[in-house]
């Protein structure tokens, strides 16, 4: 049960020190506390846990005009951040997770300013079909977190050019680009900054919980882990992976997510797996390719192999089968 609430306010703008920083408040989380980390990055591209980097990402534009390529821990999608673009983490221990009161916590935030937001999808936030927050989750051992970005005033521009988005993801969106499916919260709330929105989501968050947030600061991090924590976020090593192809490559759609599946066989086996992904189960995902190594090229083997080595959902395991033996997706993902 939650009976402390915290707000922290990251101390700069780089995307590797902030996401350290949120590393580190999830270690340090207690039981029955909720912190509220609010952060901004400048001129970042961010890859979900098992994406590829360069398949999402004009890495060369992005590099040139001064920006960050950066990797979180969870999954999902590859997202923009400029300063006009809000960061929120909800991280508490597993026991008190509440994603529903979470992401209530945003809509009321942003409801109170007059906009008439919902939830759709796996994990948007949309105005009239629009979106303008994102969300992904990550879960390891006791602890848990919830964040996302809210589009307060970002540039379109440079968000069209450095992302890459499978036209897979898009067809399913009824849409021709990321650009045309996306809005700034300004355009529906005239004058409105990322102060004011923050300010909003720090009361929207003590109504919530119906008590009021005490304040943490940078400073009382661990200087050393949180150090450590930005060097390995911005090595080249977590930013790129293992990204040498292989001699199958399979792309899908489905319901929990866009996937592109490598393989190389030899007699009827497979001898080695990449799998690249949006998905939001990204411990899971991650692991699949290594579970596949081995296995023969038979439906009820693949998943089985899934199944007990990755820990995918049944569903889950069933599509990824499908793709290794026949590329098949789904004609009606969300």
């Amino acid at each position: 049960m939650i009976d402390r609430i915290s707000v922290i306010d990251a101390d700069g703008t780089d995307p590797y020190r902030n996401i350290a920083l949120e590393e580190c408040l999830l270690h340090d989380v207690r039981q029955g506390q909720c912190i509220l980390y609010l952060w901004q990055n400048q001129r970042t591209v961010v890859l979900g846990r098992n994406q590829n980097a360069l398949d999402e990402c004009d890495v060369t534009a992005l590099e040139r005009d001064g920006g960050h390529l950066a990797r979180r821990l969870s999954g999902g999608g590859a997202v923009y951040h400029d300063l006009g673009n809000l960061n929120f983490t909800f991280l508490v221990p597993t026991a008190d997770y509440d994603q529903r009161a979470q992401t209530e916590t945003i809509l009321g935030a942003v409801r109170a300013m007059g906009v008439d937001a919902v939830r759709t999808g796996r994990n948007d936030l949309v105005v009239d079909g629009r979106k303008f927050s994102g969300h992904a989750y990550y879960h390891t051992g006791d602890k848990s977190y919830h964040h996302g970005t809210l589009m307060v005033d970002v540039d379109p521009e440079p968000l069209a050019r450095y992302l890459h988005v499978s036209p897979l993801k898009l067809g399913s969106k009824g849409v021709s680009s990321v650009r045309s499916r996306v809005c700034n919260l300004v355009d529906l709330v005239p004058g409105l900054t990322v102060e004011r929105l923050a300010a909003a989501l720090r009361e929207a968050f003590e109504e919530t919980h119906g008590m009021r947030a005490d304040r943490l600061q940078v400073a009382d991090v661990d200087t050393d882990r949180l150090d450590a924590a930005a060097r390995r976020f911005s090595s080249r090593e977590w930013l790129y992976r293992d990204a040498e192809p292989l001699g199958v490559s399979r792309e899908a759609r489905f319901s929990w997510g866009t996937v592109r599946l490598e393989l190389s066989e030899r007699d009827g086996v497979i001898a080695r797996a990449a799998l690249w992904s949006d998905g939001l189960d990204a411990d899971e995902l991650e692991t699949a390719p290594q579970v596949l190594a081995g296995v023969p090229l038979d439906m009820t083997r693949i998943t089985n192999a899934l199944l007990a080595g990755a820990g995918l959902s049944r569903p889950m395991a069933e599509d990824l089968a499908r793709l290794a033996l026949r590329g098949e997706g789904d004609d009606h993902a969300d």
